[in-house]
């Protein structure tokens, strides 16, 4: 009975493991070999020094800082905005926008220290709130949110002390997918500056970056699966368009000089091939477009070291701008920390079969509901015959449903261990989740909880074994000849075994799809 319950279990594992390597895409990342090296270590902008002794340039905290609430008509609504002007400066002053990422919305939170480091250097600053009207998480157009930013170019270009001629934009993070097109759409805007950008597809930059916080939270190999399965797939109730938006064609369209920024302990970016791209990219359009890159030691996302902001980025940003067009192509046009990218961020490979998240969720729910399904089912019938024969005065003599021996207990254990092997799946990468994004450490939950998860799978198939081998039997016993052999009699027994089987399969090819049941295949 051992033997041949541990070889039927054996055949589903490899049954199931062959079926979750060919359900969608395996991953694959392709490692950097080509790092970039910065010319030097020191990130001030070339000519800095002569540029700060003819009175071109000025440091942070040179000039206090106005600041100003102001209105910006957009299309259809209007959003509120701070403008931060340097008092004493002089006039025909150079001008920044700032474009939010998606973390971002309020401009009395976002930017604050960047916008004033900058103002107080001789910059006027314009941080606009977010038009939040128009911009979901399953929803968003970067062409539409390019127009609606460039209504604050526009203000900014007529405060007084502003030179037009002179007015640029800032995004950071997603707002660098914004920037381009603005930039290509009005080619009079004087300079762009791309910090912390992803350059790639969303997509793309999804998957790279939850790979480099499943690396550091030290994820099994198994779970990487997961990635392209994941981030490929159609988000359950459709939506997400921009996932695929390029701004390739954008870049391709620069005619301003560009500042690319990122900080060396900012994983969740490409911040070599980032780079890369934004130069090949611009210099397809000739050589109007130059760049200059820089890179802070170990300064995260928002380009802050241990919360503060790295002191040496807005003394550069302010001088590249107030140096224009002079620091444009001014050498070293690489320089600063050595960043460290480990793979590329590659066009994703699709899932092939449950690409679709609505078939994704469905199979859990479905599942769900089956399982519940038959045993209720099977429990009124039950009662409503039990109640009828009890009205009629006799005894319960109706023909009672029923399950071969055995088997009711096996359908029970596979019906729970379905259940809660998804159930504890779905625990565990939400547990990793929380881990990667603050990036945490805990072997105990990230090494423990998997084994605890595969555990628990393999229990199930080994439930399900049993349910197989007693259908065997029981069939093999009708063959000889004892016609009282039946594995479900009456038809709610027979619905409860086909709900449970069809409802535990479901889940069982959900779990294989996410990887518990792999065997290196």
């Amino acid at each position: 009975m051992i033997v041949r319950t541990v070889t039927t279990s054996a055949a589903l594992l490899v049954g199931l493991a062959v079926i979750g390597s060919l359900a969608g895409p395996s991953w694959d990342p392709v490692p950097v070999v080509d790092h970039l090296q910065p010319a030097t270590s020191d990130t001030a902008i070339g000519g800095a020094a002569e540029l700060a002794a003819a009175g071109a340039v000025h440091a942070p905290g040179t000039f206090e800082v106005r600041e100003t609430d102001v209105t910006i008509r957009l299309d259809g609504t209007e959003v509120d905005g701070i403008l931060r002007e340097p008092v004493g400066a002089g006039e025909d002053l150079p001008g920044m926008v700032f474009v939010h990422g998606a973390g971002t919305g309020l401009a009395s939170v976002a930017f604050t220290d960047v916008a004033s480091e900058v103002a107080s250097a001789g910059v006027v600053t314009l941080v606009p709130d977010k038009r939040l009207d128009t911009y979901t998480t399953l929803h968003r157009d970067y062409v539409a949110m390019a127009a609606d930013y460039q209504r604050s170019v526009d203000h900014l270009r007529e405060v007084p002390t502003v030179d037009p001629a002179a007015v640029g934009v800032y995004g950071e993070s997603e707002g660098t997918w914004i920037v381009p097109v603005m930039q290509a759409a009005d080619p009079s805007i004087a300079f762009t500056v791309l910090a912390s950008a992803p350059v790639v597809q969303p997509r793309q930059q999804a998957a790279f970056a939850v790979d480099n916080y499943l690396r550091n939270t030290h994820v099994p190999e198994e779970v990487f699966r997961a990635i392209p399965r994941a981030v490929g797939m159609q988000v359950p109730g459709g939506g997400l368009d921009y996932a695929d938006f390029d701004v390739t064609p954008y870049l391709e369209q620069q005619t301003a000089p560009v500042l690319v920024v990122y900080g060396t302990g900012d994983p969740s970016m490409p911040v070599e091939q980032g780079a890369r791209k934004v130069i090949a990219d611009t210099a397809v359009g000739g050589s109007s477009a130059p760049v200059t890159v820089r890179y802070y030691a170990d300064a995260n996302h928002g380009l802050r070291v241990g919360g503060e902001l790295v002191p040496e980025f807005p003394r550069d940003l302010a001088v590249w701008i107030a140096g224009l067009p002079a620091t444009a192509d001014a050498p070293p046009r690489v320089a600063g920390a050595t960043p460290n990218q480990l793979f590329l961020a590659e066009p994703l490979p699709r899932p092939a079969w449950w690409g679709n998240g609505d078939i994704i969720v469905g199979a859990v729910a479905g599942g769900i509901v089956l399982l519940v399904l038959g045993p209720v089912v099977w429990g009124a019938v039950a009662l409503v015959r039990r109640l009828m024969a009890v009205g009629r005065g006799v005894p319960d003599a109706v023909a009672r449903s029923h399950l071969a021996r055995g088997l009711r207990r096996a359908l029970l254990c596979l019906s729970l261990g379905s259940v809660l092997t998804t159930v504890a799946l779905v625990v565990y990468l939400m547990a990793v989740a929380r881990l990667a994004l603050d990036y945490e450490q805990d072997d105990l939950v990230v090494q423990g909880g998997w084994i605890g998860v595969r555990v628990l799978g393999l229990v199930t198939v080994v439930a399900a074994a049993i349910v197989v081998q007693r259908a065997v039997d029981v069939r093999a016993a009708r063959r000889a000849g004892d016609h009282d052999a039946v594995v479900a009699r009456g038809w709610p027994a027979v619905l409860t075994l086909w709900c449970t089987l069809v409802g535990a399969a479901s889940l069982l090819l959900w779990l294989t799809y996410w990887g518990v049941f792999q065997l290196g295949i």
